[in-house]
């Protein structure tokens, strides 16, 4: 009886040597904070954001905020930039003064396969404040394009830090992109884009796409075989990926995954909005709560989900087709 007492107890103290020893990124049914995903929303396309337009106070409070969320994290610097701010100043098409702004980057460092580079980006810019005959609301807010979109960086990045990532993570939002990829394009120009093996461009992923719930579309789907790895991993979800349907807009080209899709990066954009219906876009409607929650927080999950081998150092998309498609 004293030996059986013995052996329940050894093996007691085994089970509960298991479970203290367990870290916390060994989860597998980490879930994405809809609380969270709510909170980052609302603060970037609230009226104190002024609409984000990039050179103005308004999107200064915006940078600030995706900082203090990246401290928070815990995240480190890119390169050898000495905060998150990777500051430009450029001349904007048909403007006669310059603009400094910055784009705000953090970084996730991968575990086995540090030099291996996976980017999650969003742009963080929007319209500014416009007056119109007419319309009492002057503040274009940008809520789906695209603090949409920076809410899933945000929420990636936590999401994470959590499970963990055997290739490293740069997390970017990027500035300017309305006005021309600027940001971006900025961003490329000082990369070894040979070390980033996929780009995770999120834009617009807060309305019900034309395909029904629980689906999003990839631009560029037929130009790497990233997005067969995202469908393939999504089998199962209740999720499903669809190659882009609004082919007539050009919009692999018209989004930040195009700067360094012109370098070669398998970089793509994820998107869930109906665009060739949408009336708030680029007008002052677009506001958070014309969103739908729910949508945004399922399509970031499936981002994750979709995207995690990759990340993991499991699948590497094909290098991208860099021809632009003649029309």
């Amino acid at each position: 009886m004293k030996k059986i007492l013995v052996l329940l107890a050894v093996s007691m103290m085994i089970v509960s040597c298991n479970n203290e020893t367990k870290k916390p990124n060994e989860s597998k049914d980490v879930e994405i904070d809809s609380t969270t995903v709510r909170k980052h929303l609302y603060t970037l396309a609230s009226d104190e954001m002024e609409g984000r337009r990039a050179g103005t106070a308004g999107i200064e409070k915006a940078a600030q905020y995706i900082e203090s969320e990246f401290k928070r994290m815990g995240l480190k610097t890119f390169g050898d930039l000495p905060t998150y701010r990777q500051t430009l100043t450029f001349l904007p098409r048909r403007a006669k003064d310059s603009i400094t702004s910055s784009n705000i980057i953090g970084v996730l460092e991968g575990k086995s396969k540090k030099d291996e580079i996976v980017i999650i980006s969003a742009h963080y810019d929007h319209l500014g404040i416009r007056s119109k005959e007419g319309v009492l609301d002057s503040i274009y807010n940008g809520a789906n394009d695209d603090a949409s979109g920076v809410t899933g960086v945000l929420a990636l990045a936590e999401y994470f830090k959590k499970v963990g990532n055997e290739r490293t993570i740069v997390f970017a939002a990027f500035t300017a992109e309305e006005m021309g990829l600027i940001g971006s394009t900025y961003f490329g120009t000082g990369i070894d884009a040979s070390k980033f093996v996929a780009g995770i461009n999120l834009e617009m992923i807060g309305k019900t796409p034309s395909f029904g719930p629980n689906t999003a579309w990839l631009t560029g789907f037929d130009r790497s075989d990233f997005g067969k790895i995202i469908q393939k991993n999504l089998v199962g979800t209740g999720y499903q990926l669809f190659p882009d349907p609004y082919e007539k807009f050009n919009l692999f080209f018209r989004s930040d995954n195009a700067s360094l899709a012109r370098l070669g990066v398998p970089s793509h954009t994820f998107s869930t909005t109906p665009i060739d219906v949408d009336k708030d876009y680029h007008q002052a409607s677009d506001e958070a709560e014309t969103l739908n929650m729910t949508v945004i927080t399922q399509t970031i999950q499936a981002v994750a989900k979709g995207t995690k081998s990759i990340i993991n150092g499991k699948d590497t998309p094909t290098r991208v087709v860099l021809e632009e498609k003649k029309k």
